[in-house]
C-alpha cells in the first residue's frame, strides 16, 4: 500500500474539507495518510500528524491541496526526496496544478495504477553567504524564484552581480529577481520578463524598475553560477518563492545555480503550455 502525504492550505475551507474526505477514502483502500502538524490540527486529524522527516520517508506521492502557493510549499518539502507531486488546484490562476478538486480520488487510482507521467521541473539552488547574520538559513530551493529587493521605500539598492567568477555589473534597482522557468510566469512576468516554457532549464536574470539603462532580462545557461552581492548602506530583503527569509547587509551575498534536484510533478495527460496560456491570458486564435 502506498504512503500519501496530504499538503493543505491552511486558510481555505474547500482544502480542508477535501483533505478529510481524501484522507477517509485513502484509509478504507488500506494506504497510509500523513500530515504535518499545522495541517493536521486545522484539518481536525491529530492522529495523522507526524513531523518532517518522517512525512518524507518511503514517502510514495505527496498531493498538494490548494493552489500555486500550496504547490509550491510542497515542492519545498519533497523535491529534494524524489518524491512526485499531485498538484490539486483549489486556488484561482493554478498553473502549477494538474488535478480538478471533483477528479482527485479517480486521479489517485489513475496513480496507483501506474498510469501517470512525471514531468521535471528545473530547482534553483539559492545558497547564502550573510556574515552579517541577517540570514540564518545556509541554502533554500525555489521553484519559481529567489528576489533581492530594497526595505527601504523611495530608495533603490545597490546589486554587485557577478557570473561564474567574473564581474558583470552593478545594477541600481528596486531589486533583481532570478527565476527558473517555471518562475517566468511568476513575478519575474510582473517585471517584464520573458515567458519561458517550464521544462526548459535556464536561469533569468531579470532586474525590477532598474535606475540604469541596461534594463533587458539576462537568459543564461542552466550551469551558470550567478552571485549577487549587496553593496552600499542600504540592505535588501531577500525572499525565496515569495517567502521572506531575511534580510542581507553591506557584503552578504547570495549565489544562484541550477539544482541537482527536481519537482516532479505528476501529469495524466499531455500538458500544452501554450494552451494554458492562451486560456489563463484570454487570447484569442485570431
Amino acid at each position: 500500500m502506498a504512503a500519501v502525504a496530504l499538503i493543505v492550505h491552511n486558510d481555505r475551507p474547500s482544502a480542508t474539507d477535501l483533505a478529510i474526505k481524501t484522507a477517509r477514502w485513502l484509509a478504507e483502500g488500506g494506504h497510509e495518510v500523513r500530515l504535518l502538524p499545522t495541517d493536521a490540527a486545522v484539518v481536525g486529524l491529530d492522529e495523522l500528524a507526524v513531523d518532517e522527516a518522517e512525512l518524507v520517508e518511503d514517502l510514495t506521492v505527496a498531493v498538494s491541496l490548494g493552489g500555486d502557493g500550496t504547490m509550491l510549499r510542497t515542492v519545498e518539502l519533497v523535491a529534494a526526496h524524489g518524491v512526485p507531486i499531485i498538484g490539486v488546484n483549489l486556488g484561482q490562476l493554478g498553473y502549477l496544478t494538474e488535478v480538478d478538486p471533483d477528479n482527485l480520488h479517480s486521479s489517485l487510482g489513475l496513480y496507483f495504477a501506474g498510469e501517470y507521467g512525471i514531468e521535471e521541473r528545473m530547482l534553483l539552488s539559492v545558497r547564502v553567504d550573510a556574515p552579517s547574520g541577517g540570514v540564518e538559513l545556509d541554502e533554500a530551493l525555489a521553484l519559481n524564484e529567489a528576489v533581492l529587493e530594497k526595505t527601504l521605500s523611495g530608495h533603490t539598492v545597490r546589486l554587485d552581480v557577478e557570473i561564474n567568477g567574473q564581474p558583470f555589473t552593478p545594477y541600481a534597482a528596486d531589486g533583481l529577481i532570478i527565476a527558473t522557468p517555471t518562475g517566468s510566469t511568476a513575478y519575474a512576468f510582473s517585471a517584464r520578463g520573458p515567458i519561458v516554457a517550464p521544462t526548459h532549464r535556464s536561469l533569468q536574470l531579470t532586474p525590477v524598475s532598474p535606475h540604469m539603462l541596461f534594463d533587458r532580462t539576462l537568459i543564461l545557461d542552466p550551469e551558470t553560477s550567478v552571485r549577487i552581492t549587496v553593496d552600499g548602506h542600504r540592505p535588501a530583503s531577500l525572499s525565496v518563492d515569495g517567502r521572506v527569509v531575511g534580510s542581507l547587509a553591506r557584503g552578504d551575498a547570495i549565489v544562484c545555480t541550477a539544482s541537482p534536484f527536481a519537482a516532479r510533478l505528476v501529469v495524466f495527460a499531455s500538458r500544452d503550455f501554450h494552451q494554458i496560456l492562451k486560456a489563463k491570458f484570454g487570447l484569442s486564435d485570431r
